[in-house]
């Protein structure tokens, strides 16, 4: 690591293509000490192209076909943002992604690959699905495959892509009980770009496979049971797929780069009309020595644009990239078969699937194990007790990295008392209530420890946890203030990172109805992000007034201590922390209204739930019963308990959680498991529940459930 270097660089990579998975893997192993890397991609995955007919034909899993890109961004030490670019200005050196303010960069690169025309058929839109991109046609067959019953399928375009999915697609049918009706349409000659000898070779195996040929058929319309063709034939179908028509992305066109017949023209470097600009894989047009579109150039292209992309960056000299003359192609053919051509030899059979399948693993198995972020080494002399502090891992952040709920209380017991008579608190609630007059206004102040490298989600999950305090009195925010601390960094970098900062903490604020009026800044080893928040109301919710036999409502699902704490070790799925992240923005405001009925009520953040229920149990002289399989989690978050991963502070939640007994295991330790800007937790009178349940779940909150009931039982909590 190289935290101690200021950042004075920013390179962003625009897509997750092959080729940038492997800057990302380079990066993480070789980085550029003063760059701050950034990935953006739509999704937490990006899908191997060349194990997609395997995985269509059944042979692999999907978590098998996809590089998980949060992971590599991780390893990287990256921000990965998760979104589609819609545009660059050159000009101003940004790049738009919706819902986000402007990224700014020093150097980009562009790896997003290709899309299709087909939307352009008729029909096709409603009726059909490309086959690029491909992880929307991975999810798609997936959901055919396991639901289909007599099969029709068709695939527009009779290249080699389209041959190799209509066989794995007969293939995986038909190993299902299926009898599939299978047809390739080609407005030309099927599989014209290769040799008559592999050419021969593929239409038996294409016959062998129960696949029917449509030369010279042109598509004119998809309906929802059929490919309407020249001439009035319809080719039966109910799951059409366009493998022909590949173009690239509109966007790219409108950037002001030169271009090569709508693709981004590149020199020698893989360097565009723009120095600060590179562009790689099927998206780019290489002018210096014009290939194929094929994955096989752009995995090739990785070392040099990997140190092209350091030379930029740090004055150095830039390299050409020589591709090869030919390449060998091998080809699925359905079952645990493949075809080899090369110079216009070819030929088929088993031992050529295992070398394919051998080649395909290898390339996936450079991004797995990767070695993640891990405890510094310590000199040989230590001081006592420096191991014990330390722990076996890095230390979590957001509401991980909270003090415990013990060491909290003691500290907060021995203050004196205070005098006045305008400031009320209840022990244990996180905002105290100020009375001026007739008006009561709540404070509370909270900061988060960065648990992600992107400024934007991290101000918006900061901006919503101290939100939570003044949500969970029943108040509506009215202002805020802002203190944070970046990482020692360029000014440059700095108002690069204060801009986006303070664009997400105004989003969030301004839509709850808070103004930001003013904040706090410096300079530090990490980026940490808190606000101070007022509210108004005129009758607080606090944690003392719950009730024997009211219900308990939890409005978001437990799991995120957890999540992050594999995302640092590199174990958690990228879908499952982007997921997480996202829960984690997802603002109280409209639950805090629905919940105005409340008896008492807290938000769920870093004592764990069971922590706050606690304090609320003992504030209202009261008992609970949990239902352990009511209480809602995020997606990965049993699995992973399941698998022994706990945040760091999951230990000082479970012996300051007081009196709790029942049942135990991965499930319940979630109950301990630190929220970062968590859901609200109320009790509620128990015959309005189902009701204020409903509202809620009406209001978006979908995975808010009743989780058990407050007993007369005080202090004791039990969880069946």
């Amino acid at each position: 690591m190289h935290s101690r270097i200021p950042l004075t660089r920013d390179l962003v990579l625009v897509g997750g293509g092959h080729t940038h998975a492997l800057i990302l893997r380079k990066w993480g192993m070789n980085p550029l000490p003063g760059v701050r890397l950034t990935v953006i991609n739509p999704g937490a995955t990006a899908p191997y192209s060349g194990m997609l007919p395997g995985f269509v034909a059944g042979h692999y899993t999907r978590a098998e076909l996809d590089i998980d890109l949060v992971q590599l961004a991780r390893f990287a030490e990256a921000r990965i943002i998760n979104g589609a670019v819609n545009g660059i200005d050159l000009k101003a050196k940004t790049i738009s992604v919706p819902g986000r303010p402007p990224i700014s960069y020093d150097v980009a690169a562009i790896d997003i690959g290709i899309t299709s025309e087909m939307p352009k058929l008729p029909g096709f839109a409603e009726y059909g699905v490309p086959a690029k991109p491909l992880g929307v046609f991975a999810s798609r067959w997936d959901s055919f495959r396991s639901t289909a019953s007599d099969p029709h399928v068709a695939v527009i375009g009779g290249g080699v892509a389209g041959a190799e999915l209509a066989m794995a697609m007969a293939h995986a049918l038909r190993a299902r009980g299926q009898t599939p009706d299978i047809h390739l349409l080609d407005r030309g000659k099927v599989l014209a770009v290769l040799g008559d000898t592999a050419r021969q070779k593929m239409k038996s195996a294409l016959a062998a496979n129960g696949v029917t040929i449509h030369e010279d058929a042109s598509a004119v319309a998809v309906h929802s049971d059929g490919v309407e063709c020249e001439g009035g034939t319809v080719v039966p179908s109910d799951f059409t797929v366009g493998a022909a028509g590949a173009k690239p992305h509109d966007w790219q066109s409108d950037i002001g780069l030169q271009m090569h017949e709508g693709f981004i023209w590149t020199d020698a470097h893989l360097q565009t009309s723009d120095p600060a600009i590179f562009a790689v894989g099927d998206c780019a047009h290489f002018s210096a020595d014009p290939r194929p579109k094929a994955g096989v150039y752009a995995v090739r292209q990785a070392p040099v644009h990997f140190d092209n992309l350091r030379a930029a960056l740090s004055g150095g000299t830039l390299r050409s990239y020589k591709p090869q003359k030919d390449y060998l192609k091998l080809i699925s053919l359905g079952d645990k078969k493949a075809l080899a051509e090369k110079f216009g030899t070819a030929m088929a059979g088993g031992l050529l699937w295992k070398w394919k399948d051998h080649i395909d693993r290898k390339f996936m198995n450079q991004f797995e194990n990767l070695q993640m972020m891990d405890q510094p080494d310590l000199p040989l002399t230590i001081a006592d007790g420096v191991r014990d502090a330390l722990g076996d891992k890095p230390m979590c952040g957001g509401c991980g990295a909270k003090v415990g709920r013990t060491a909290l209380r003691s500290a907060l017991k021995s203050l004196p008392d205070h005098s006045r008579d305008d400031v009320v608190t209840v022990t244990g609630d996180d905002a105290a209530l100020l009375r001026m007059g007739s008006i009561g206004q709540v404070i509370s102040t909270d900061h988060l420890r960065s648990f992600t490298n992107d400024p934007v989600m991290m101000a918006r999950i900061a901006a919503v946890h101290a939100l939570g305090d003044i949500w969970a009195m029943g108040a509506k925010p009215q202002a805020a203030t802002a203190t944070i601390i970046l990482p020692r960094t360029s000014p440059e970098l700095q108002q690069r990172m204060l801009d986006e900062i303070m664009a997400a903490a105004a989003e969030i604020m301004g839509k709850a109805g808070a103004a930001i009026v003013g904040g706090h800044t410096s300079l530090g080893d990490e980026m940490t992000i808190g606000f101070t928040v007022t509210g108004l109301c005129d009758k607080p919710i606090t944690i003392a007034g719950g009730k024997a036999g009211n219900a308990l409502i939890l409005t978001k699902p437990l799991g995120s201590g957890v999540i992050m704490a594999a995302e640092m070790a590199g174990k958690a799925a990228g879908a499952d922390v982007i997921g997480a992240l996202e829960t984690m923005c997802a603002d109280q405001a409209k639950a805090s209204e629905i919940l105005t009925e409340a008896h008492a009520m807290t938000d769920v953040t870093g004592f764990g739930l069971a922590g706050h229920l606690a304090g609320l149990c003992e504030a209202s002289n009261a008992g609970a019963v949990v239902a352990l399989g009511d209480v809602p989690l995020m997606q990965g978050a049993r699995a992973l308990s399941e698998d022994g991963i706990k945040s760091t502070l999951y230990g000082d939640n479970r012996s300051g959680a007081g009196s709790i007994f029942g049942a135990d295991g991965p499930v319940a330790d979630l109950l301990f498991d630190p929220q970062t800007a968590g859901g609200l937790l109320a009790s509620v009178p128990a015959e309005r529940s189902q009701q204020i349940l409903a509202r809620l779940k009406k209001a978006g909150y979908e995975d808010a459930a009743i989780i058990g009931h407050l007993t007369e039982q005080t202090g004791t909590i039990k969880v069946q």
